[in-house]
């Protein structure tokens, strides 16, 4: 057999980086052969196979022919004659068209390790443009190695399958994992300025490319404050000017639906947070119930801590400030989940009626604990 160790294993081994995951080509090879050596088949599109020892994945060289628009239409050939120059040709990138044989000896057709020198982002072929998710990948590789440029020429194609249409064939699952990926590496922002820079932000996150500049210095802030992508994300929802935005952007890439929720809470109740010296005891309590923080109280922490860093981050407000609001919150939540209430008390009330009495015994409690609450935070 034939085997080379392909793609990002390379790439981060010659760039002295941790490999996370190794993947392998077979040369030379037919399906039928690697069933016969133990190898489990788990390709459905192409034949691809976990190692019986390791799981590592090995899969067919195989050659691509678009067929049809989008990132599925492709038909693959996966015969025993493809040649390992065909199999990288068909890769995004140059520095992911590298390949390894077992005596460590790089095959390099495409120019890869001068790429990886020159710290460019090149695409392999003009077959480049049949593949819309290579847009979401580039941009996202921009963001992993910050300090790699995208070649002027792979942004002109880039720009081509835009104009074509061909970008609107991207699938709101795939936007949202090359995103969330994105958001998870060092510099997310490139991400957004790549996109940006070949006309696609306008097409996949319209609502971002109003407020690109103020998108992008916003996504920079808060990445050198939390690793999150979680984090990332939410704080950068807030550069919208409408919660109805934010909702309309989730939609369309399908961003978990928790993670939806607190972007329009944050958006929605963060003047609250931001109050929370001021606040009534009616309004606390208000803000209390609206985020149904009785029930849901991690949720609520969570919501308290992103208010915080959003609002250091956006407003300029001092981190004691915020600290300060959060514990207002925090305090008097932890008042009124003490209270007891006796069965007794309710047993004679209406249904209708045992709301309004354990809500009178909260806002009881507030009107005389909150005002040395916020005495205290001054």
């Amino acid at each position: 057999m034939k085997i080379y160790l392909v793609g990002g294993a390379v790439r981060d081994q010659l760039l002295n980086r941790e490999i996370k995951e190794r993947d392998w080509v077979v040369v030379g090879e037919t399906q039928e052969a690697m069933l016969a050596r133990g190898f489990t088949q788990v390709g459905k599109d192409f034949p691809v196979f976990l190692h019986p020892q390791t799981k590592e994945e090995y899969a067919l060289a195989r050659k691509e022919r678009k067929v049809f628009r989008g990132y599925k239409g492709f038909q693959f050939d996966a015969s025993a004659s493809v040649t390992l120059e065909q199999d990288l040709l068909r890769r995004d990138l140059t520095i992911n068209a590298i390949a390894q044989n077992n005596y460590g000896e790089l095959t390099d057709p495409y120019h890869g390790v001068q790429d990886l020198e020159k710290k460019i982002l090149r695409h392999v072929s003009p077959a480049f443009i049949e593949d819309p998710v290579r847009i979401l990948r580039v941009a996202r590789f921009a963001a992993r190695f910050p300090e790699f440029v995208v070649a002027d020429e792979t942004n002109q194609l880039m720009q081509n399958m835009v104009e074509s249409g061909e970008v609107d064939a991207l699938v709101p699952e795939r936007i949202w994992k090359e995103f969330e990926r994105a958001l998870d590496e060092v510099a997310p922002w490139r991400f957004i300025e790549v996109l940006h820079a070949c006309g696609a932000l306008e097409k996949i996150f319209p609502e971002v490319e109003v407020v690109y500049a103020a998108a992008v210095t916003l996504l920079n802030r808060v990445s050198k404050r939390s690793t999150l992508y979680s984090d990332r994300f939410v704080v950068l929802m807030q550069v919208l000017k409408q919660i109805d935005e934010i909702e309309k952007l989730c939609e369309a890439c399908k961003t978990p639906q928790k993670l939806a929720r607190m972007a329009s809470l944050v958006k929605k109740y963060r003047e609250k947070f931001l109050n929370a010296q001021s606040a009534t005891s009616e309004e606390v309590l208000n803000t209390l119930q609206v985020l149904d923080a009785f029930r849901r109280e991690e949720r609520f922490k969570d919501w308290l801590r992103l208010c915080q860093l959003a609002s250091e981050i956006i407003d300029g407000e001092h981190g004691d400030a915020c600290h300060a609001y959060a514990h207002c919150y925090r305090e008097s939540l932890a008042q009124l989940q003490s209270i007891a209430i006796q069965p007794e008390a309710l047993k004679h009330l209406p249904g209708h009626e045992v709301g309004k009495f354990i809500a009178q015994k909260r806002m009881d409690v507030l009107n005389e604990l909150l005002p040395s609450i916020q005495k205290h935070l001054h």
